[in-house]
Parts: C-alpha cells; structure tokens; sequence
C-alpha cells in the first residue's frame, strides 16, 4: 500500500495531471499521471532519479525555447 506524502492536481487545456510524491515498502517515488478522454498515462520516478529527471526535462525545455516553432 502506498503511502501519499504530497499531491497537486494541474488541468492544461484538455488534459488534467495528478503529481504525487508517494513511499511504500520499496522507498519513495514521484507518480505523474495523465487524465484526457477517458484514458489514463502514468510514470513513476524513483526519488534516486528524481534529480536527474528534473535535469533532463530543464535540459530540453531549454533547447526547445531556442528552436523557432514550426509554421
């Protein structure tokens, strides 16, 4: 059984995100999951990788400001 440690919820347009920083008997982990039409994603981040994950997403988000949008 997992135990919730903190939760958000975030709607951008049609999509509605759960973050949940969550532990059970393995360790902690941060669940992201993805509402939109009816259908459910999720990911899960074991906290050990948490700082890398966070480096790559800054990373990218990054080099996609400095590429001019398709037309």
């Amino acid at each position: 059984m997992d135990n919730v440690i903190v939760t958000r919820e975030l709607q951008v347009e049609r999509k509605h995100f759960f973050i949940e920083f969550r532990e059970n008997e393995r360790g902690r982990f941060m669940r992201i999951t993805e509402e939109a039409h009816g259908r459910r994603n999720t990911i899960i981040i074991p906290s050990t990788g948490l700082d890398d994950f966070m480096s790559a997403a800054g990373e990218v988000i990054q080099s996609a400001e400095r590429v001019p949008a398709a037309s």
